[in-house]
């Protein structure tokens, strides 16, 4: 395996420390394996990807058992407010560090510790449940933790990638992951979380979720440990690093001067505060006031959603990179809105579900291409910072967007909002792709897919 520290960074050799991991790391008997499998010829990733499966039904299991641990202490649309806030917050305030954190300690003990945190949470809401002590402090401080463990997990988790797998895998190894959140976390524990409620109690599928988390700490321990990435001197020695201030500077300074991360950033976080709260917050209005429908109809929404997630990270994942990458990404985002314009003059449930299927695709699959171009072109040693401001800008807008929706569609119309939502996202990914010039930068800097990428001059 070919790495370089990023496109950016040309000059960011290997330390012998990474270069005995890329050794270890080698195919398994030179196999070949299509699109999509690729990565899965490397055992630690193998390892790493069953830990994903479980932890994710794990996430999945949680969500569903926490709502009817909180109805079953009593509590109503309120509390469950307050809990959902708390884990909010939790996401929120320690984001930034998270990803310094990332740049600075092994990746695998990040998200051992993560692990850790979550398990012993779920066991301790399981064991309140079961034995009828729960309190509400009790829930709000567990979701506030298992928030704090997200803002850690996903700038360490983006990081670790490209020590594991060839670059030429990245792109199949995001499609993959963009397949099992929505299909394992969104529906199957879901599911099964619903079941074991039905059948027992909230406390029974806490069980199920800490099971979950055990055999994703399981698989987890096994996956090699790898060397923090850090950037060299001219007699190629690793730099000790700053203070965490310092740090976090230094990754702010990064996406401020990199033309195309910086252009990608602002669109994203305007596309997100258009589409957000139309998805969530208008969506269910819509469906029962002027198309009649109830409950099941939404979930079906939420299911098509889900499911065309899954099918465009799947395809995105199984192809390989585009030579226009900025420009397929951003407008593949941009214009994929424009269903929203169709939801918001259905006049069938039907409609909105074909469109929730649309829309889930051409938000998933350029998910793939962002994730593979963040551990291509970011210095490795910045790479857990970058995916941290990333996964702050995402996170922090979402409530906001939520927050703005009904307030819009009270002032300018439900139809109005949505024809919002479908025009904005396709306008601004024109005006950051041109006014940013990423339609040159994407010729300068090509994605090769055979497991080296070109060096910026």
């Amino acid at each position: 395996m070919t790495q370089t520290g990023g496109l950016d960074d040309p000059l960011d050799p290997l330390d012998p420390i990474e270069a005995a991991d890329v050794a270890h790391f080698a195919d398994d008997g030179g196999r070949a394996l299509p699109g999509v499998l690729a990565p899965f010829r490397h055992a630690a990733y193998r390892r790493l990807a069953v830990a994903l499966v479980f932890t994710a039904f794990a996430g999945g299991v949680w969500i569903v058992a926490l709502v009817w641990e909180v109805i079953r202490i009593g509590g109503g649309p309120g509390m469950l407010s307050a809990v959902s806030t708390a884990s909010a917050v939790g996401v929120l305030l320690p984001a930034l560090a998270g990803g310094v954190l990332a740049d600075r300690v092994p990746q695998k003990l990040i998200l051992l510790g993560v692990g850790t945190l979550e398990l012993t949470g779920v066991i301790v809401v399981m064991t309140l449940s079961l034995t009828g002590t729960t309190q509400a402090w009790h829930l709000v401080v567990i979701a506030f933790g298992a928030g704090v463990g997200m803002a850690f997990y996903y700038p360490a988790y983006s990081a670790w990638l490209p020590a594991l797998v060839d670059e030429a895998d990245l792109m199949a190894v995001n499609g993959f992951e963009g397949m099992v959140r929505p299909t394992i976390g969104q529906a199957v524990g879901p599911a099964v979380a619903g079941l074991v409620v039905g059948m027992a109690t909230s406390g029974a599928a806490m069980g199920v979720a800490a099971g979950a988390h055990s055999l994703g700490l399981m698989a987890l321990i096994t996956v090699p440990l790898t060397a923090v990435r850090r950037p060299v001197d001219e007699d190629g020695e690793p730099v000790a690093p700053g203070s965490p201030l310092t740090e976090m500077r230094e990754g702010i300074g990064y996406m401020i001067r990199t033309p195309w991360l910086l252009a990608t950033l602002l669109f994203a976080a305007l596309m997100l505060l258009a589409i957000m709260g139309p998805l969530e917050v208008l969506v269910p209005f819509l469906i029962k006031d002027q198309l009649g429908g109830g409950p099941g109809d939404h979930a079906l929404v939420l299911a098509a959603f889900g499911i065309g997630g899954a099918a465009g990270s799947l395809t995105m994942g199984s192809l390989p990179m585009p030579r226009r990458y900025l420009t397929v990404m951003n407008l593949t985002w941009g214009l994929g809105c424009l269903p929203f314009l169709l939801i918001g003059n259905a006049s069938h449930v039907w409609v909105v579900i074909a469109c929730a299927f649309a829309i889930g695709v051409t938000f998933s699959a350029p998910m793939v291409i962002w994730g593979t171009l963040l551990q291509r072109r970011v210095p490795r040693h910045l790479l857990g910072r970058v995916a941290s401001l990333d996964f702050f800008i995402s996170v922090s807008l979402m409530p906001v967007s939520m927050a703005l929706a009904g307030p819009l569609a009270h002032w300018v119309g439900l139809t109005t909002t949505f024809v919002i939502a479908g025009i904005v996202p396709g306008l601004a990914a024109v005006f950051f792709t041109l006014a940013f010039k990423l339609t040159d930068d994407e010729l300068r800097h090509p994605l090769r897919d055979g497991g080296e990428s070109t060096p910026s001059p």
